[in-house]
């Protein structure tokens, strides 16, 4: 069984991240993806300087590095008032503290870097149209079956397949996702129809009751990535659903005009209803294990989800070679090491929806009096534990 390669369910970022990762090391895999091509879908995603740790773990440093646009800022903004709450700059001084940029991507261009990094790897096999459904194993192995009824049997298996995952289902056993009732809306906007006054080299948050709006330049300046964010009870799961320009307007009437207007800029309209999971202990069922969204989904307000998937492929792939490709002793530890970490972002991202992104009145006032109090050199300090991070460190 030793001979046979590893499976990994799904061909998204963690996936690829997790063929490249075993690759490096000397071990196969072949990645199933239920797509009939190998794609990412969405705009634009942020990448903390613990990212590029993990790209360069994996050997996607430069590509990677070519794909980002290096905002020189993290700038919090009133979305009542108009004005600036804080900003933390990303210059010199963050990348000698953290070793490593904050960058913003198009998520396809960086799924492509990973792509092509497995596609010139002889030990990495991809296939599409291929819909893990469900597992068995023998305690030597794992043999999966597909939607279309086919089997693929390996030495182990890797569930990257998303929020839904179907092989979580056999790990962890749990039910639905939990509804959050953020509803986020995403477009991608050209330059220059962004106002000009708000063309800014920085991921620009705009904070205010129950919403939230995000934007910042992509794909060398070609466009805005806009995400709008409304606190609205949505009750069910919903993802990519066209939704209209006055839709998407509704629940950001009672914010300033400044911000209002780029709302309005956006076309072609998505909506998501946002989902996470509370943290389990275990990932592992004896020769299968999870990684990313199907271990940890977290919302999205660390702006860590792809980051910590990246992470999980380092440490899966350094677990294995530690172990010497002994899968009964190399998932556990995997899972025990990403465990903590994983559960801080998770929770944490929770809290700082609430207090930081959306509260009101006397709330956002405390809010905006202890940021603006804070120098870079505090915010450097309170977010080493997240930066400073390789995959390899166990809570961070």
């Amino acid at each position: 069984m030793t001979e046979l390669p590893i499976i990994i369910a799904g061909g998204g970022i963690g996936g690829l991240a997790a063929a490249l990762g075993l690759a490096q090391k000397g071990f196969a895999s072949i990645v199933l993806e239920k797509a009939p091509e190998l794609g990412e879908i969405g705009a634009g995603i942020q990448l903390g300087p613990n990212a590029f740790h993990a790209f360069d773990y994996l050997g996607v440093g430069d590509a990677a590095r070519g794909q980002a646009v290096y905002v020189e800022f993290l700038r919090l903004m009133d979305a009542m008032t108009g004005e600036e709450i804080m900003h933390m700059p990303l210059g010199e001084a963050f990348r000698e503290r953290f070793g490593n940029p904050y960058a913003v991507v198009h998520r396809g261009d960086l799924h492509g870097v990973l792509l092509q990094g497995c596609r010139d790897s002889a030990l990495i096999e991809l296939r599409v149209k291929a819909d893990v459904t469900s597992y068995d194993q023998d305690g030597a192995g794992v043999s999966v079956t597909l939607a279309d009824g086919g089997r693929v049997t390996g030495r182990a298996l890797v569930g990257a397949d998303g929020l839904w995952s179907a092989v979580r289902r056999g790990v962890v056993g749990d039910d639905q996702p939990r509804v959050s009732g953020h509803t986020t809306y995403r477009s991608v906007i050209p330059t220059d129809r962004m106002p000009e006054e708000l063309r800014w080299n920085a991921a620009t948050l705009w904070a205010g009751p129950r919403i939230h709006i995000v934007h910042y330049p992509l794909s060398n300046w070609k466009y805005f990535n806009l995400v709008a964010t409304y606190h609205n009870h949505a009750p069910e799961p919903v993802a990519g659903q066209p939704v209209s320009n006055d839709e998407v307007l509704k629940g950001f009437t009672h914010i300033s005009e400044t911000i209002q207007q780029v709302i309005r800029h956006g076309t072609n309209w998505k909506l998501w209803v946002l989902c996470d999971r509370d943290p389990v202990e275990n990932w592992v069922d004896g020769h299968v294990t999870l990684l990313g969204d199907a271990a940890h989904p977290m919302m999205q307000y660390y702006a860590q989800g792809a980051c910590m998937a990246l992470e999980d492929a380092v440490c899966l792939a350094h677990m294995m070679e530690r172990h010497g490709g002994d899968i009964a002793r190399a998932f556990p530890a995997y899972n025990e090491q990403r465990l903590i970490r994983t559960a801080r972002v998770q929770l944490g991202a929770r809290v700082i929806g609430e207090h930081i992104y959306h509260p009101d009145g006397a709330h956002a006032r405390v809010r905006n009096h202890l940021m603006r109090n804070l120098t870079a050199e505090d915010y450097y300090d309170r977010f080493e534990w997240l930066y400073g991070g390789t995959g390899l460190d166990e809570g961070g």
